[in-house]
């Protein structure tokens, strides 16, 4: 019975869509004299509320020029307006603003695709230890976070002091390749305060509150064991590639399209998806605090719900995530 009202509710739903909205659209635009495109410009302030309505409506179109629009490259969007207007039948002479709208909103949705490959190809190319290129952005992260200590050799466990794991780093970035070093490093270099303060309460001791009382058959040693954890929670470089891999899966889903269509005025870049990732690591740090765990084996759990609240901001078209840091003082929150 179930599957039956299932199938029933996608037959309507498909009898909707492909024939009483357009029905619904030509009856609208008779009475309006506008299209659905100028409609969706006109009655939408710039960002994601309008940018998300007009890649709907270009993608569900049933005109192929349409549907094409929103895979079109970034030097064709120009073109694709014109194209769009003639097909409309709209005089760009009367109607000015709305080529400038459509081709600001055009250029988010295919930078947007083209920012997902750029994040494709870095988080698939792995990290080369023969490459000097990839060893100088390591030592760059190095220097960045502890400027005032020499590495005493390139395989060490002095990179355990910054968060990896090992000896050597390289074994770390098998997840997520060179986008996670670069992650890192453009937070190290472009917010050294926050980084470093980060880092700094990462390794600091966590006290726990007990009391000897009642302990008496714990001997000394015992007790002082027991009042601390091993840290505050975590290794820093470990988690940076954890939040790289987060602000990732929020990328290839879409999850980001409303951050990044409220914040990049045309086309989002990798240094949007950058800063992004530096709010995001700063903000799991603080999340991390107020959790208070009791040790790094509930990480999972912690940044699983860390991940929902970040959904459900998101699923506010009006909304940007607005960072409290230097890396991203444009980000504003609308």
């Amino acid at each position: 019975m179930k599957h039956f009202l299932r199938v029933l509710m996608q037959f309507f739903l498909y009898l909707y869509c492909k024939c009483l909205w357009r029905s619904l659209k030509f009856v609208i635009r008779k009475m309006t004299g506008r299209c659905e495109l100028q409609r969706i410009c006109y009655n939408n302030k710039p960002g994601a509320r309008r940018t998300l309505k007009i890649e709907s409506s270009l993608k569900f179109s049933k005109t192929e020029l349409l549907q094409s629009a929103v895979t079109v490259h970034p030097d064709s969007v120009e073109k694709t307006i014109e194209d769009i207007m003639n097909l409309k039948k709209i005089n760009p002479d009367t109607n000015p603003q709305l080529g400038i709208s459509l081709q600001a909103s055009l250029l988010q949705i295919v930078g947007y695709r083209s920012l997902v490959a750029e994040v494709e190809k870095l988080r698939r190319e792995p990290y080369d230890s023969e490459n000097p290129e990839h060893e100088d952005l390591l030592l760059k992260l190095w220097k960045c976070l502890r400027p005032d200590a020499a590495l005493k050799g390139r395989i060490t466990k002095q990179w355990c002091e910054i968060g990896f794991q090992g000896s050597d780093p390289k074994t770390d970035f098998r997840g997520m390749g060179l986008l996670g070093l670069h992650n890192l490093l453009y937070f190290a270099e472009h917010d050294n305060a926050t980084a470093l303060q980060v880092l700094h309460d990462s390794l600091q001791p966590k006290h726990r509150n007990i009391s000897k009382e009642g302990e008496s058959k714990m001997s000394e040693l015992e007790w002082e064991k027991k009042k601390f954890d091993k840290a505050i929670g975590y290794s820093f470089a470990i988690v940076g590639i954890n939040i790289t891999d987060l602000t990732y899966s929020l990328l290839v889903s879409g999850a980001l399209k409303t951050h990044l269509y409220n914040v990049a005025p045309e086309m989002p870049t990798l240094a949007h998806f950058q800063q992004t990732f530096c709010y995001l690591m700063q903000e799991f740090h603080n999340f991390w605090t107020e959790e208070d765990p009791s040790d790094i084996m509930e990480f999972n759990c912690v940044r699983a719900k860390f991940h929902k609240r970040i959904l459900k901001q998101l699923r506010n078209p009006n909304m940007a995530l607005c960072p409290h840091f230097t890396a991203s003082d444009h980000l504003i929150n609308l």
